[in-house]
């Protein structure tokens, strides 16, 4: 599929993947409404196609860049029904519900709204020089689109609170050792890193990886009828046969 239309996002496709690049370099991808609309194009897509979905920046004034935030200038002028929309909220959180995982590739800046894109994937892997952040107090508004739940998730309440309570930054490295990210890579070598892990994710069965996702998902009080009930579907797949086989196959060798 081709996006002819896109001018905050360049995609690229291949059997298994989608890669998006945010390419709005002279704002430091401050994610915008056109950027939203066009990440919803991507989710109706990808909804319909599941596949693997790798999100990264670009480069501004020589640097790498994520995303800087929403975009303050539309962000002003917004009210209570914009709000009550959930313009960034929305967005984030169907990346988070698609089929298949998604990883985002960070370099520079992820403050924000890009700090909460990036929380909104499964994996998160980047350069020790990422700079990681959620400004909103300082702003006169909350972390409303996914940083105030998602962030205590990943490194617990006391350093959440000082990221959105204190403005704490957290830098790439840092991000490592709160297990926000999981690699690191320079950022020559994160582009092929994000597609190496996603190699890794596409050698699995799509489907068992698809419903694990789901499935992990659920609230606890669901488990584990619901493990059960995607279990059965699996034990049911030609895929669990095949990948069976080959495995006790290679055992006789």
């Amino acid at each position: 599929m081709t996006f002819p239309e896109f001018s905050a996002l360049t995609v690229s496709e291949s059997d298994d993947r989608l890669l998006v690049q945010l390419t709005r370099p002279e704002v430091r991808n401050a994610i915008d409404e056109q950027m939203v609309s066009e990440l919803h194009t991507i989710c109706s897509y990808l909804e319909h196609n599941p596949k693997i979905l790798l999100i990264t920046g670009c480069e501004a004034k020589g640097k790498g860049i994520f995303a800087s935030g929403a975009d303050i200038g539309q962000l002003r002028e917004r009210r209570r029904d914009d709000a009550l929309r959930g313009v960034n909220n929305t967005i984030f959180q169907r990346i988070a519900q698609l089929p298949s995982p998604v990883i985002a590739a960070v370099d520079g800046y992820a403050l924000g709204g890009g700090l909460e894109l990036a929380l909104a994937a499964d994996f998160r892997i980047a350069t020790p020089d990422a700079t990681f952040g959620q400004p909103e107090a300082s702003l006169g508004i909350i972390a409303a689109a996914g940083g105030l739940w998602r962030l205590k998730e990943l490194v617990g309440v006391a350093v959440a609170k000082e990221i959105l309570l204190a403005g704490r930054l957290v830098s790439g490295r840092e991000a490592l050792d709160l297990h926000l990210v999981t690699e690191l890579h320079s950022p020559a070598d994160l582009l092929d890193a994000a597609q190496s892990l996603a190699d890794r994710i596409a050698a699995l069965d799509p489907l068992a990886v698809r419903l694990s996702k789901q499935v992990m998902a659920m609230p606890t009080a669901a488990h584990p009828a619901v493990d059960n009930i995607a279990q059965a579907i699996l034990f049911e797949s030609d895929a669990k046969f095949d990948r069976m086989q080959a495995f006790l196959d290679r055992k006789k060798k």
